[in-house]
């Protein structure tokens, strides 16, 4: 249910796709088509950032990194693991879709709040 809120809430006020990914799959979505993203495995380039524990943006010339299999209509702008006593549960996303420019820092900011909302969340 969180997760659902936080996607609705950043996709309102940022006019945005919102994403929120658990270790296997997209569990929340706003702002695109849900048969597109919803329930689809993460891609193997998603599950590598989400390992390395670390914050990601989307910069011009970077590979594009696909939030799910099967999806190429869809990348990541920014990403950010969502932890939960160390350890990780999933990962909170802002994508992008063809023709989109790149995300700016206040947006990764952003994605870091919601993940640590989240995980948070997760340990009460």
């Amino acid at each position: 249910d969180f997760a659902s809120q936080i996607c609705e809430s950043i996709g309102a006020n940022t006019g945005r796709i919102a994403a929120v990914s658990d270790r296997d799959s997209i569990i929340a979505l706003c702002g695109a088509p849900r048969r597109e993203l919803m329930d689809k495995p993460n891609s193997p380039e998603l599950d590598k950032l989400m390992e390395q524990r670390k914050n990601y943006r989307y910069m011009p010339g970077d590979a594009l990194v696909k939030a799910s299999e099967g999806s190429d209509k869809y990348h990541l702008g920014v990403a950010s693991p969502i932890l939960s006593q160390g350890d990780l549960m999933g990962c909170v996303m802002l994508l992008l879709g063809e023709g989109d420019g790149p995300l700016q820092e206040a947006d990764q900011s952003l994605a870091r709040t919601a993940a640590g909302f989240l995980g948070k969340q997760m340990e009460s």
